[in-house]
């Protein structure tokens, strides 16, 4: 985790598409679920990182061998710990709403960067209890699936995005051309929402700590 108290600091958010999303400070990269592309029918990511978050053990979220580096920290699990500086806390909920009968597991990865708190909540496939999300408190930047199939329906998914009131709120897990898999597009969970809080900012974002906004802006990458 990168020192932001007097510093000028200046973080980099990259959507590689799916649940796939690169967050780079001056010191570390951190990646989300990292895929190759090919097998899901979009493009071949490029990336390089110091720490994978991976939160299931499905082939769209798991292909590590895709992430580069001299020393890549690989973190499945849903434990506490400091990685590089980073601290990380895992999380442990469902792919579905049967107590992962139908699905498995999911790991919610929550981590501090540079002073900004983020939730990636993976292929979250159930409401939250108010014991975990008390736990997964305080969120800046929200990372949730709005794919309807697989994960959270889109009902769910906006009322649990207005509960946590994150002030960034990333949707993700979505259907976008050329992907392989039977799930919604961006557009369902979007209608819920003012057009004076979604922000459509391309492939990737720089912002700095003191840039997150005051009231919930929803943020939407492309490819």
């Amino acid at each position: 985790m990168g020192d932001a108290k007097g510093e000028d600091i200046s973080m980099l958010m990259r959507w590689h598409g799916h649940a796939c999303f690169e967050l780079r400070d001056d010191n570390i990269t951190i990646i989300t679920d990292p895929h190759d592309g090919k097998s899901i029918g979009i493009p071949v990511p490029n990336l390089v990182g110091n720490i994978v978050l991976v939160s299931h053990d499905h082939f769209d979220h798991n292909c590590t061998r895709m992430v580069k580096g001299s020393d890549v920290s690989i973190i499945r699990d849903p434990v506490m710990t400091v990685e590089k500086g980073v601290r990380i806390r895992g999380t442990e909920t469902f792919h579905d709403n049967s107590q992962g009968a139908k699905r498995g597991k999911n790991t919610i990865f929550s981590f501090e960067l540079d002073g900004i708190n983020f939730c990636h909540l993976g292929d979250l496939g159930h409401p939250l209890d108010k014991e975990t999300m008390e736990q997964l408190m305080p969120i800046d930047v929200l990372f949730i699936p709005v794919g309807n199939i697989f994960t959270l329906d889109v009902k769910s998914a906006i009322k649990l995005s207005k509960k946590i009131n994150a002030k960034i709120i990333v949707p993700m897990h979505y259907r976008i051309g050329g992907l392989a898999l039977s799930i919604r597009p961006v557009d369902d969970f979007l209608a819920e929402f003012q057009e004076d809080e979604i922000a459509r900012v391309g492939n990737e974002i720089e912002f700095k700590p003191e840039d997150l906004p005051e009231k919930t802006e929803i943020w939407v990458f492309s490819l």
